[in-house]
């Protein structure tokens, strides 16, 4: 496992986006970037297909958003796939917790923040990022499906991100599940006025699968997944040259 301190957040990402620098700076930052990219790449490789979940990392264990997260990810496991999340507390805890309980695979990719940034305990395997773009590149390489859970800020970033790509076909029709439609509703809202005004296709809404049944979530990635993108068959060797292991 990575050690934390090593990782500490520098001011390269803030500086890199408050205009230009010296060629010797920006040559610098990118070198950052690949290595990171790099040892990313090599680190995740073997953890098979994921589903990546997002949401709050405010949502204590008390809460229904966390014992639905929970159950979701234990349910996602179980159907073979890898959990990946942002690695941290709360609902992102809750699918890790859920997998890693019912014998699956949990992962997590963790931002280095100055505050809730401490990996969950419920990680097989888990890498610290410095830069958010790298992170969000992450968490959608390695998955076959996105659920949205009640989150903030963070999480409708990751939603629309994924949602971009998809609608973009930058990268395949993945399923997208928006979970608690209570929760959701204006954003849901929002997105059918995008439709109406002419902003979006109507196929877009298309899209997004919105549920309040844990198991209809599960079934859903399930139905549109495995045999879609024959996931069978998903294997790769270690190479033992390039330092890699499963």
């Amino acid at each position: 496992m990575e050690n934390h301190p090593q990782f500490r957040l520098s001011k390269s990402e803030s500086l890199f986006v408050r205009g230009p620098l010296t060629r010797l700076k920006n040559l610098s930052f990118v070198f950052k970037v690949f290595y990171h990219f790099i040892r990313a790449f090599q680190k995740m490789h073997f953890i098979g297909p994921c589903v990546t979940i997002f949401g709050s990392a405010r949502f204590g264990p008390e809460t229904n958003h966390y014992k639905s997260a929970e159950r979701i990810g234990a349910g996602i496991s179980n159907l073979g796939f890898t959990i990946m999340t942002g690695g941290g507390p709360g609902i992102m805890e809750a699918a890790n917790k859920g997998a890693y309980e019912a014998g699956g695979y949990s992962v997590g990719i963790n931002i280095v923040l100055p505050q809730e940034q401490s990996p969950n305990p419920y990680l097989h395997k888990w890498i610290y990022i410095p830069f958010f773009f790298v992170r969000k590149v992450l968490l959608v390489k390695y998955s076959y499906a996105f659920v949205v859970m009640p989150g903030g800020m963070g999480t409708l970033d990751e939603l629309f991100e994924a949602l971009t790509l998809v609608q973009n076909k930058i990268i395949a029709d993945f399923p997208i599940v928006i979970f608690d439609s209570e929760y959701h509703k204006e954003l849901t809202g929002h997105i059918q006025k995008m439709v109406d005004s002419g902003s979006i296709s109507p196929d877009d809404m298309k899209l997004l699968f919105i549920t309040d049944s844990e198991a209809k979530a599960i079934e859903h990635i399930r139905n549109h997944t495995i045999k879609k993108f024959g996931l069978t068959k998903y294997k790769f060797k270690p190479r033992w040259w390039l330092g890699e292991k499963k």
